[in-house]
């Protein structure tokens, strides 16, 4: 079993089965070393882990830095080379608005709740 200092893991069912809910130990996502962490451990959730389907939860999440989408970016074909989604909820306006501003709201499928967004897997 994996540990993670950054994110913590919890198995949820979708209605394509099996999904990795994820919530955020940061409240603040900002700095390059907490990034690089974080996007490490979300890949080996992904990688050695063998989680298709991810649930990205944001709901603790009050600063996402632009740094940190590019991760995200990365998560997301790593995902989809794995024939998984990647998915978000529960994120905070100013966050969505960083999503909005960049355009990842046409790239990331984003539901305002954990339970429409699983309902979406």
């Amino acid at each position: 079993m994996a540990v993670h200092r950054r994110i913590e893991v919890t198995n949820m069912s979708g209605s394509a089965g099996e999904v990795a809910m994820v919530r955020f130990v940061d409240r603040k996502i900002m700095d390059a070393t907490l990034i690089q962490d974080l996007g490490n451990e979300l890949m080996d959730l992904v990688e050695k882990g063998q989680r298709k389907n991810v649930l990205l939860n944001f709901a603790g999440v009050e600063f996402l830095s632009s740094a940190a989408l590019n991760k995200l970016i990365i998560l997301d074909k790593k995902a989809k080379t794995q024939g998984g989604k990647l998915q978000f909820c529960n994120l905070k306006p100013e966050i969505f608005e960083v999503f909005a501003v960049t355009r990842l709201t046409q790239l990331f499928t984003i539901k305002s709740t954990e339970q429409d967004a699983l309902a979406a897997f």
